[in-house]
């Protein structure tokens, strides 16, 4: 089904919506995992942003008008073969040049465009007029999958209509993948998951270009990259299959916090094995809630926005975004505590140790 478009959920429909996609208010247990480095004192707000210009190669400026040092930036090395790109401007145009700063592009003739297409009221998903000159360069067709929980996604009706309501189908098709049931895609070399179920329009597409919004989770700790192409792509039955580490297709209730996040990197991971890799991501760090874009009424964001990044490297593109995060001097303390409360950068050592990625990364900067 394809639909051109034109535009509450009850208090125990959104309860029960954040629960269900991993946006329980329930913390998971605590892990040994040892998250990144950050400031001595991450949670100091700088409400007056320095007006400075960086220096060339060694500082960038977000989008709030910080500057950050690039040594700040603990994953970044400048041997490094994966490559992610940088700028502060957040605008349908920087969103054309740093897909263009990719290279070639994705190859195929039929692009599907992963994104959330956000849960209502009011939640942060990416506005369509920042995202529609990319759309239409790529000739896409804007993809989603329905969600596990009762929200106002949950079903393929209700879901073409918040695409409509949210402006999705005034800038290009628009298809819900799991519309028709699952397809399995074999998981190599996990440790959690043998198959990861997606939506059974999934192969229809050559390549994907994902659009991501990069903030808080309550489940997850955040949602990037990683999350858009894992839980996001999984059909309703694969959303299960993640959220309980193999163990049901039907319910998505009692799995552990590290299985869980180990199997969104593996879900991940075989996503980009059935491509062959033709895929490319772009984030946009603005809206940086620690509710992620399944809430439809987020905590407002404690910090400014940062700008826009893309790789051709899942992994590298989250730690990026993560940090720089934690080398801002802006009020970053609900975010850091969002993602270490809830072990967040295991998705990243797990995505890493089965080859879904690589945490170092080389940061280059498209601004002039």
């Amino acid at each position: 089904m394809r639909q051109k478009g034109t535009r509450m959920i009850s208090a125990f429909l959104l309860c029960l919506a954040l629960t269900l996609s991993g946006c329980s208010t329930q913390p998971p247990a605590e892990s040994d995992s040892t998250p990144p480095s950050s400031s001595a004192d991450s949670s100091a707000a700088e409400e007056n942003q320095v007006a400075a210009s960086p220096e060339e190669g060694v500082e960038i400026a977000t989008n709030g008008g910080e500057i950050i040092a690039i040594s700040a930036l603990e994953h970044q090395d400048e041997t490094a073969e994966s490559v992610v790109y940088y700028t502060s401007q957040i605008t349908p145009e920087a969103m054309v040049a740093i897909y263009q700063a990719l290279g070639d592009g994705l190859s195929g003739e039929n692009i599907a465009v992963k994104l959330s297409t956000g849960e209502p009221p009011a939640s942060n998903y990416l506005d369509p007029a920042l995202i529609a000159d990319l759309v239409s360069l790529v000739d896409g067709t804007i993809v989603e999958n329905n969600t596990a929980y009762g929200g106002q996604r949950s079903s393929t009706a209700m879901h073409y209509q918040v695409a409509e309501d949210h402006g999705f189908t005034e800038i290009a098709d628009f298809v819900v993948l799991d519309e028709d049931g699952s397809v399995t895609l074999p998981v190599e070399g996990g440790t959690q998951l043998t198959e990861n179920l997606v939506g059974a329009h999934f192969p229809e597409y050559d390549g994907y270009l994902v659009l991501s919004h990069f903030k808080g989770h309550t489940m997850a700790g955040m949602g990037g990259a990683i999350k858009n192409i894992s839980i996001g792509m999984a059909s309703q039955e694969g959303k299960c299959l993640i959220h309980t580490a193999g163990e049901s297709h039907t319910s998505p209730w009692g799995g552990e916090q590290d299985p869980f996040l180990e199997s969104m990197a593996e879900a991940g991971k075989s996503v980009m094995d059935a491509l062959d890799g033709n895929m490319l991501f772009v984030s946009v760090m603005n809206h940086l809630s620690v509710d992620c874009d399944c809430d439809g009424n987020p905590a407002e964001p404690d910090m400014h926005d940062i700008g826009i990044l893309a790789s051709a490297d899942p992994v590298a593109l989250d730690q990026a975004c993560v940090d720089l995060v934690y080398a801002s001097q802006d009020d970053t303390a609900s975010l850091i505590e969002r993602m270490e409360s809830r072990n967040a950068y295991h998705v990243l050592e797990h995505g890493e140790d089965i080859g879904l990625g690589s945490r170092t990364y080389r940061l280059v900067s498209i601004d002039e």
